[in-house]
């Protein structure tokens, strides 16, 4: 299965993530735009002769709620799932971390596909909601909006274009369960389309923003621990009833964990800060500042002192 979701990388850019490259290659990805209401022919079905054939050569972007699910059902948290089920690669050239699907061992088959079909089908990843189509975010140059658009995936071997069945592509995403998967997601898209388009200035991240960003994409547990802190608590103004949400909703947690990277990452505030937070922690710093160096010239004045004592050393 090649890949189906993603975003693009550049203002105006078409780019879907369309899975490996095979030479000579030919797209598996039909040039013809679809919105919500235009149809396509597509079936799938146990019976179908291809069947299980799309989870063996898989190429598959997981996304922060696929682990949300994904977690809650194999009862492990992010750090044991993203450990487990995922492989690392970088999103762009500026090293953005993103997670990919494990396959089994020398093999390209899915980690979860089993002869009876997909072992966590209830909670399989939004890229296998879709197939066969494929969705893309598009930002237009100079535009704020990012505009979802659909295409048709047609590899080799899946016969499910064959069948007779023909459906909206908004009907395949509610059939399919995709709508929550593309909401909960949304968010983390946009923000991977705005910091990939934003210029050097944002779009070059610093070692710190690669780790807000994995944690806040990747780890809710760890994102979890970061809000209970008495750094973050120090800094940020959430009222008793907010803070007990997010300890105890996850889907809850993860959009929070959006809107932290967005007032971080892009200045967009809206999570309130305490007044006079960001004083306290200068001055904290200061003092830890001047500690370190007034411990650093002891010690080399201790050393000093042992050269003299030991001149032969």
């Amino acid at each position: 299965m090649s890949e189906q979701t993603g975003p693009p990388v550049d203002d105006g850019a078409v780019e879907p993530f369309t899975g490996r490259l095979d030479a000579p290659y030919q797209s598996p990805v039909q040039p013809h735009e679809l919105r919500l209401d235009d149809a396509f022919q597509f079936g799938c079905h146990a019976g179908i002769s291809c069947f299980n054939a799309c989870c063996k050569n898989i190429d598959i972007q997981i996304l922060p709620y696929d682990i949300l699910r994904l977690k809650r059902r194999l009862k492990v948290d992010s750090r044991e799932f993203v450990t487990r089920y995922t492989v690392a690669f970088e999103m762009d050239h500026h090293g953005m971390p993103g997670l990919k699907l494990l396959t089994k061992p020398h093999s390209t088959e899915c980690v979860f596909v089993t002869e009876k079909g997909c072992s966590v089908y209830a909670d399989r990843p939004m890229a296998c909601r879709y197939y066969a189509l494929g969705s893309m975010g598009v930002r237009m140059k100079d535009s704020p909006r990012v505009d979802d658009v659909f295409f048709v995936v047609k590899e080799n071997h899946c016969k499910g274009h064959l069948e007779s069945k023909t459906q909206t592509v908004r009907e395949y995403r509610q059939e399919q369960g995709v709508d929550v998967y593309d909401a909960m997601n949304r968010e983390w898209r946009d923000i991977v389309i705005k910091k990939r388009s934003s210029g050097p200035t944002v779009g070059q991240p610093t070692a710190r923003s690669l780790q807000l960003f994995d944690m806040c994409s990747y780890d809710m547990d760890s994102f979890r621990d970061f809000i209970r802190s008495p750094g973050f608590q120090e800094v940020f103004a959430l009222n008793k009833d907010t803070t007990e949400a997010l300890m105890t909703d996850e889907d809850k947690l993860l959009q929070f964990s959006f809107r932290f990277l967005k007032q971080v990452l892009f200045g967009e505030m809206s999570i309130p800060r305490k007044a006079g937070a960001r004083e306290k922690r200068l001055a904290r710093t200061k003092r830890r500042r001047v500690e370190r160096q007034k411990e650093m010239a002891g010690q080399k004045l201790q050393e000093t002192d042992e050269r003299c004592d030991n001149p032969n050393s």
